[in-house]
């Protein structure tokens, strides 16, 4: 083949390689004002950086010092918080009225615990979620940062105070009553003391129950000396 057959063959290699359809490269979308078509960035795998860890269904009786000291085995502990109860109507089985409001403080069965290494964050919940305690099964979970209430740890350190019911319940018995909370008083007392004899004679006992006297007379006038 001579120099010139060499050329030609040559020229036409070229344009068959530019006449032929290349390649379009896969788009992920494409602009509605028309142009090349665009791909959607690549995104990394966050990394863990959560450190708050929730724990529901706590037992009864492992509180914040007993779960301190489970999971302080696992990294060091920043903050440790169980929730609870501000106020619980309290209610007396004598009479079932209602005495008031009281800062119980008895816990609601779920807390937070936030550690120093975001790491111990993540194995504390993979191991002890559904974990048996006292049977209960935990529930852990971590707590993404945006999830985080600004008032979470609000009143974590403050120490819990149980209430002192001997206090609450000489407050009620030793109050003041008027005349008409005394008669109701001894009614109730005398209703009660009726059903008891009903039940002695019903069941063939012979027994003499002592009189009940109740102090219901009217309070003393003061007298205004002039």
């Amino acid at each position: 083949m001579g120099a010139k057959a060499k050329k030609a063959l040559k020229k036409s290699l070229r344009k068959a390689s530019s006449s032929t359809p290349q390649k379009e490269e896969a788009v992920d979308f494409l602009p509605l004002e028309g142009g090349p078509g665009l791909q959607l960035p690549v995104e990394k795998p966050t990394e863990d950086i959560s450190k708050v860890v929730y724990i529901g269904r706590i037992p009864h009786g492992f509180y914040e010092k007993e779960m301190e000291g489970f999971f302080r085995q696992f990294g060091v502990i920043k903050r440790l918080r169980i929730a609870r109860n501000k106020k619980s109507e309290i209610r007396f089985a004598s009479t079932g009225c209602v005495s008031g409001l009281y800062e119980t403080g008895k816990s609601k069965h779920y807390g937070f615990i936030e550690f120093e290494d975001p790491g111990v964050a993540k194995v504390v919940a993979e191991t002890m979620n559904n974990y048996l305690l006292y049977e209960h099964l935990l529930q852990v979970h971590l707590v993404p940062p945006e999830r985080i209430h600004p008032k979470l740890w609000r009143g974590f350190n403050i120490c819990y105070k149980p209430l002192d019911w001997v206090k609450v319940e000489r407050k009620r018995h030793d109050k003041e009553r008027t005349l008409e909370e005394r008669k109701k008083l001894v009614d109730k007392i005398v209703k009660r003391d009726e059903k008891r004899r009903k039940r002695i004679e019903a069941a063939g006992i012979d027994y003499e129950c002592p009189e009940i006297v109740g102090n219901v007379e009217p309070l003393p006038k003061k007298i205004r000396f002039e």
